[in-house]
């Protein structure tokens, strides 16, 4: 049996994405008829009696209300936002750390807008003083970045072309 837990994206009943689940539980939401399936781009599934359509996109039956998404602050998401590069030095290291360009201490904040992608040899030089008094300058400006369904999606996109459509708008 093929792998049960690939990701398939979940479109509200009016086609705009809200979720990511796995094969199985996408299958179970089809097969219980709270979703439709709208790509089957990953060939089949099958159990001992019968075959099943293995999906890449299934839709919700009924509206979902959900509030608008937002980009959860997260060590993670600092690195995505910042390309995985040093914001001081511009370089792909894979010692990348989590700088605040105001030090907590000084009153920075932990926020989108204070903290920035760093190499170890860069935030050790930087230490406990702002980005002026170490006389390093950051290569963009940290801001949260968008809330679209490109974004927040975008991860899976690089196995999954078939939903750019999908996600294209939201």
């Amino acid at each position: 049996m093929k792998n049960l837990s690939e990701p398939v994206l979940v479109l509200n009943a009016n086609f705009a994405p809200i979720n990511i689940c796995t094969t199985k539980r996408a299958l179970i939401l089809v097969l219980t008829g709270k979703a439709s399936l709208v790509l089957n781009g990953r060939g089949i599934v099958q159990s001992v009696s019968q075959i099943y359509p293995r999906p890449s996109i299934i839709r919700l039956g009924m509206m979902i209300k959900r509030p608008h998404p937002h980009v959860k602050l997260s060590k993670r998401e600092i690195f995505r936002r910042d390309a995985y590069t040093c914001q001081y030095c511009g370089q792909r290291k894979k010692t990348l750390t989590i700088d605040h360009v105001i030090p907590r201490r000084l009153g920075g904040s932990h926020s989108w807008e204070n903290l920035v992608t760093a190499c170890a040899a860069c935030n050790h030089y930087k230490g406990g003083r702002t980005s002026e008094q170490a006389n390093m300058h950051l290569l963009h400006e940290p801001i949260e970045p968008s809330s679209s369904a490109q974004y927040i999606f975008g991860r899976y996109l690089y196995n999954n072309q078939e939903w750019e459509p999908f996600l294209e708008g939201w």
